[in-house]
């Protein structure tokens, strides 16, 4: 049960303000819930070390989160000062958050890895209206966490949309320095949103060291849709089957404008957990122990390990403090891969070859993509990929399970997928055959996928390269899109920037042959050409065809002007006729390929026609067989000419240069 409390405490330092649209410095004024209780010293305790509870701890009146003229949310800035105390150090706990929530109680919230947020019915859940800054010390491979010592933004959910180790940037040398969050050191924090720039800042630092001029976090990120007008702000902390005690030392927030600092000198003390006698004598015998290890025996082993950590070291660059999933030692991928044996050799693509594995401790199958460091263009592939499928959780995206970099290696994680891909099926393998139900369905599956990441996620992502080989299936042959090698992230309402042409022959729209400008639309032009290329099982250029059968998309158009589009379906499915449905893929497909960029359909239209919730353009003839598309398809014959290619087209940059340059 909740209630309210209003306390004359001892704290950190005098109230600044209590308005309750402005601001506030910690000042009893707090809706307590589960554990969490304020000790006559000022001490905040969030979890009392029982196993399995929760602690709440609310301002107790809500604040407006929201310009009533726009509905932008605004600006808010907040500074506190915690520590997290586990039983066992190693073991850690679940750690805390704080939040912006739009009640100051979570009914129904578990304990354990839920943090007192959420539980199993409505995780991810949109109506959650949560955003949280999350503090974590255990790794759960459920939520994808990165370690067990992170921290990480979480929309509605604990799978956070972009996590760090946990660490603050010198404001003397600018080095990048670990924080090892369960240590129980007092840790301060400080979360800022610009609400014009759309830019939500998380730091951190060690007590005696003042605010970083670099933040640890940082998100280009509109939250107003995710929050309602009035909203409450505090934490959350829960237990699991072990202790761990959650302190918050101090705490000040301000809504359009800065917190106001902490004065750390008037912080309480918190207790520490007391080894027993028991155990410290359990100690000195195993230390003991360890002294009379011989000299020969020590120095063999230091050379042995020495020579194995050469063999097996990793490497830790800058740059992957800002993105990516959980990072794999070496030694685990080379062990899971048998030493990258030809046995377990999978196939090449995407600027790297791909190996099966089993994970030695968690005996998970996956795929571990190994690139090569030698080129440029391999690093930025690597660095694209993390930056992109590392943080995007979809049921038709191929999941990147984690990375290593090590000397001249960039090793890739994935989840496995059985039926390896979809040109397997098309083209490789004559006994492998697809029926038209199966192939409609991959079809869907792919549209689901990409209509993802152009309109659900919270910024667009281009894939830039999407075609049958890039398609993989998994053991029921749900299909899912992979290699993000080249995609890139734009900002939602930013235009793309002028970049590389980039892409496969045959699935390159004329446009972005011209001006070099990937967009929604390239994507969709391609996606186009997969169709047809999975009704048709051929490629989109195909050079030992007719000469009038060349082009994929040309030759299919061409049918259809002669009303024989049914001519060009895959001889393989002639026993499997579903001649509605083939005829429809084969004009959705002739749609999406259209050369004019602004008549091709969205990919949440597209899904609608495949679904049947939607029927295509009653003119659909019009707008395929007219003069306009024919020329753009003598455009787009031109366009797959490297030849023709200008070199002014390549102008800009892949979304690694932007991820990189940007700071993010």
């Amino acid at each position: 049960m909740f209630f309210k409390i209003h306390l004359v405490l001892l704290l950190l330092i005098k109230v600044a303000h209590s308005n309750i649209n402005g601001g506030f410095t910690f000042n009893g004024n707090l809706m307590l819930g589960g554990t969490a209780e304020v000790r006559r010293d000022g001490l905040f305790k969030l979890t009392n070390g029982n196993p399995g509870t929760i602690g709440h701890a609310f301002y107790s009146q809500p604040f407006s989160f929201k310009n009533s003229s726009n509905g932008n949310a605004l600006s808010f800035s907040t500074a506190f000062v915690f520590s997290l105390v586990p039983q066992f150090i190693k073991l850690g706990g679940p750690g805390m958050a704080f939040v912006i929530a739009p009640s100051n109680e979570i009914p129904g919230a578990l304990p354990y890895q839920y943090l007192g947020l959420f539980n199993k019915s409505n995780y991810g859940n949109p109506s959650n209206h949560i955003v949280a800054i999350e503090f974590d010390t255990k790794q759960n491979m459920e939520f994808n966490d990165i370690n067990d010592n992170h921290v990480g933004i979480d929309i509605n959910s604990l799978a956070s949309i972009k996590s760090i180790p946990a660490a603050y940037f010198s404001n003397e040398s600018g080095e990048f320095k670990s924080l090892y969050l369960k240590s129980g050191d007092l840790t301060r924090a400080w979360v800022d949103y610009d609400g014009v720039e759309k830019q939500l800042n998380v730091t951190i630092s060690p007590i005696n060291i003042d605010k970083p001029s670099r933040p640890l976090l940082s998100l280009k990120i509109d939250i107003s849709p995710f929050i309602l007008d009035q909203m409450y702000v505090g934490f959350s902390s829960s237990t699991c089957r072990l202790k761990q005690y959650t302190y918050i030392l101090g705490w000040s927030f301000q809504l359009n404008g800065k917190a106001e600092e902490l004065d750390i000198s008037h912080l309480p003390s918190i207790p520490r957990i007391k080894q027993s006698k028991k155990k410290k004598k359990v100690l000195e015998i195993g230390l003991s122990a360890i002294g009379v290890v011989s000299v020969s025996t020590t120095i063999f082993i230091i050379i042995f390990l020495g020579k194995r950590k050469a063999k097996f070291a990793d490497i830790v660059e800058d740059w992957e403090v800002q993105y990516g999933p959980h990072r794999y030692q070496y030694e685990d991928l080379f062990l899971a891969t048998k030493g990258f044996k030809d046995a377990e050799f999978l196939g090449s693509g995407g600027f790297g070859e791909v190996y099966r594995g089993v994970l030695p401790v968690s005996n998970t199958q996956v795929a571990v993509k190994r690139i090569s460091h030698k080129s440029r263009q391999g690093m930025k592939e690597f660095v694209a990929e993390i930056a992109t499928i590392g943080r995007v959780r979809h049921p038709n995206l191929v999941r990147l399970l984690g990375y290593c970099r090590r000397k001249g290696e960039l090793l890739l994680v994935y989840d496995f997928m059985a039926n390896g891909s979809l040109d397997k099926f098309l083209f490789n393998d004559p006994k492998a055959m697809l029926d038209w139900n199966q192939r409609l369905k991959i079809i869907k599956d792919v549209a689901s996928g990409l209509a993802y990441l152009h309109e659900e996620w919270v910024e667009v992502i281009i894939h830039r390269d999407i075609k049958a080989s890039n398609v993989l299936l998994d053991d029921e042959l749900n299909a899912k899109l992979g290699d993000f090698g080249l995609a890139r992230c734009i900002a939602r309402g930013n235009d793309p920037q002028t970049t590389h042409v980039a892409g496969t022959l045959g699935y390159i729209a004329p446009e972005l042959a011209r001006n070099g400008k990937a967009t929604k639309n390239t994507d969709v032009f391609a996606f186009g050409a997969f169709c047809l290329e999975v009704v048709c099982g051929r490629r989109p250029v195909e050079q030992r065809a007719l000469p009038e059968e060349v082009v994929l998309v040309d030759w299919v158009a061409e049918c259809y002007c002669k009303q024989e589009i049914l001519q060009t379906i895959d001889l393989k499915l002639k026993n499997d006729l579903k001649e509605p449905e083939m005829e429809l893929v084969l004009k959705l497909g002739l749609f999406c390929s259209h050369p004019v960029a602004a008549i091709r359909p969205s990919m949440s239209q597209v899904l609608q026609y495949l679904k049947g919730d939607a029927s295509l353009p009653e003119n659909l003839d019009a707008l395929v067989l007219n003069q306009e598309y024919r020329a753009g398809l003598n455009d787009c014959d031109k366009s797959h000419n490297p030849a023709s290619q200008s070199k002014d087209s390549k102008l800009s940059v892949t979304i690694t240069e932007m991820f990189i340059t940007s700071g993010r």
